[in-house]
């Protein structure tokens, strides 16, 4: 382990706690253009007192600041409502994509992972094309999807959910490198518990992964080309959550009310305001009465929170979370061994609480179990 303290890593830890460098340098009564030096590598904490201070401030091991981990992420972070979201929020988001990464090429090196196979389609191919393509390489048919999240585990895509600092995040992806193979993660907000809402986010990260490059840094894409971009996963997502022929006919079948709609929702696990975008493009309503269906929604306060929202519930992720808990079962590991391998091979020193924070785990899954003081009770006969 290099003596040297990595600056890059105090901003990491910073951005993850959602602080700004005043609020830390005042918190461990520092100087703020201190501690910019110290994460621009510009200067090195005068003693182990300063660092000391950062690491209980921070919670993060003191070990933490030391190590020089090279990030599993290749190229572009997709996050939805990106133009909206304050990019404090989006780097507190990246940071634990980061961490997450290093703790799936952990992972990886130990469990056998369903592997992601791109279509490999056409550049010009349209999302509503593609959409029905996957459907059919995935062997899904037309019918309604109840349970995404394992529909897309099952076919070597990791999907992950933690809480945000804000509800302008819905969901992101990224594409993570490990030992010369490429797997995307999709993570979205815990804030959101709605079926409806998780298919859509997941089906939009869905169609970045199916449609876009990955090789670019966002910032440096135009606005004009990411409005793009979301406009083509929206398409994507409509048109893989709502297949054309199926739920076409479904629509037809019942007055264009949101009533029917709410009835229609039941089934297709997507939202009302989706399902009525989707009647839109598909001709089986006008501008004019999906325009009037909106205000109608809007009138009733259900844009924000629509009918069934609190009752359509989808299964939470469970391949990274499972992949932890069988190697501790099968005994590859114990939760102090888990954490030390963590540090010193894929070099993340970060407290448990972290990692079951990031990976949705039960809480006290690699926290060291309590020794609990029954000295007044004694074993009868062994077997």
């Amino acid at each position: 382990m290099s003596l040297l303290f990595n600056g890059d890593r105090l901003k990491k830890a910073r951005i993850y706690r959602g602080l700004t460098v005043a609020e830390l340098a005042e918190k461990v009564d520092c100087q703020r253009q201190t501690l910019s030096m110290y994460e621009i590598g510009k200067s090195q904490p005068a003693d182990d007192d300063v660092v000391k201070r950062l690491a209980h401030e921070l919670a993060f091991p003191a070990k933490y600041f030391y190590e020089h981990a090279t990030s599993p992420i290749s190229g572009t972070i997709y996050f939805r409502s990106l133009l909206t979201t304050n990019k404090k929020y989006r780097s507190e988001q990246m940071v634990k994509m980061e961490f997450l990464s290093q703790v799936f090429a952990l992972l990886h090196d130990y469990v056998e992972f369903p592997e992601y196979e791109p279509l490999n389609l056409s550049a010009t191919i349209s999302p509503e094309e593609t959409a029905k393509a996957l459907r059919e390489a995935w062997n899904i048919g037309q019918a309604p999807i109840d349970n995404l999240v394992n529909v897309v585990e099952q076919h070597g895509i990791l999907v992950t959910t933690f809480s945000t600092s804000t509800d302008d995040v819905d969901a992101f992806s990224e594409l993570v490198e490990c030992n010369e193979k490429t797997t995307y993660l999709i993570a979205y907000s815990n804030n959101k518990t709605s079926a409806a809402r998780v298919h859509f986010d997941i089906a939009h990260e869905l169609g970045h992964i199916c449609l876009h490059e990955w090789s670019e840094e966002i910032e440096d894409i135009s606005k004009e080309d990411f409005k793009e971009r979301e406009r083509e996963a929206n398409e994507f997502a409509a048109a893989f959550l709502l297949p054309a022929e199926p739920f076409k006919q479904d629509a037809l079948r019942g007055p264009q009310t949101i009533a029917y709609y709410k009835q229609l929702k039941k089934k297709w696990k997507v939202s009302i305001a989706a399902m009525i975008r989707r009647s839109q493009k598909l001709g089986i309503i006008t501008m004019d009465e999906y325009q009037t269906l909106i205000r109608i929604m809007q009138r009733r306060g259900q844009r924000k929170e629509e009918p069934l929202d609190d009752v359509l519930m989808t299964a939470s992720p469970s391949l990274l979370k499972s992949s932890v808990l069988m190697l501790l079962q099968e005994d590859v590991f114990t939760p102090k061994d888990f954490m030390d391998e963590l540090s010193s091979e894929y070099e993340l020193s970060i407290e448990p609480e972290e990692i079951e924070y990031l990976l949705n785990l039960p809480r006290g899954t690699l926290t060291p179990s309590k020794i609990i003081d029954i000295s007044p009770l004694i074993i009868k006969r062994n077997k």
